[in-house]
């Protein structure tokens, strides 16, 4: 088995009622609790990314010191062990085998921009297991979800997006980041096909 699960970011702070919460992030929690209760045993990595910022700083310009662009700056959120940096309550993480933390100290969008606890990349778990096709769920389709999946066609691996198992900021940047993800070589499907 060759097949890895990436998923982005569906903590707290990018669901309903968070900094930078995305209308169905917390319906998209619970589709991919749903999703791993029943396959779980179809990966052999199941790898799950958290924004992790610092407290203390800029983040390198992540953070905007005035009114955010929603571009390059943005409000402050995902701060390391605040309630909004955690898992939301509607995901269960116990499938998870591998948890990458990113965006520390520094912008960071994709999940192969993280690390583990012990400081090994998404690439490194890739080639450490030997995936070559990778599924990829989570928030936000438009931002986070959009920068894995390339990262991974980047990396020679062939990518799914789950497109019923992802929440966006807005319908037509999200349909326009699964367009370029299919223009650079990913699939797209549901979590039924």
């Amino acid at each position: 088995m060759t097949r890895s699960l990436f998923i982005v970011d569906v903590q707290n702070d990018f669901t309903e009622g968070g900094a930078l919460g995305v209308a169905g992030g917390d319906d998209v929690a619970r589709r991919i609790t749903s999703y791993l209760a029943d396959h779980r045993g179809d990966y052999a990595v199941i790898v799950a990314s958290r924004d992790w910022h610092d407290a203390d700083s800029d983040n390198g310009g992540h953070f905007a010191a005035g009114e955010p662009d929603f571009v390059h700056t943005w409000p402050v959120h995902c701060v390391a062990g605040t309630p909004g940096a955690e898992y939301d309550d509607h995901f269960d993480t116990s499938a998870v085998t591998h948890h990458l933390k990113k965006g520390q100290g520094e912008p960071a969008y994709s999940l192969f921009e993280g690390a583990t606890e012990d400081g090994r990349t998404a690439l490194q778990l890739l080639e450490e297991h030997g995936v070559l096709d990778i599924d990829v769920v989570g928030i936000a389709t438009d931002y986070c979800v959009r920068a894995s999946a390339l990262d991974a066609i980047a990396a020679g691996r062939h990518v799914r997006v789950l497109t019923d198992l992802v929440a966006g900021v807005a319908p037509d940047s999200s349909q326009a980041a699964l367009v370029e993800i299919a223009h650079a070589g990913g699939s797209l499907a549901t979590s039924v096909d």
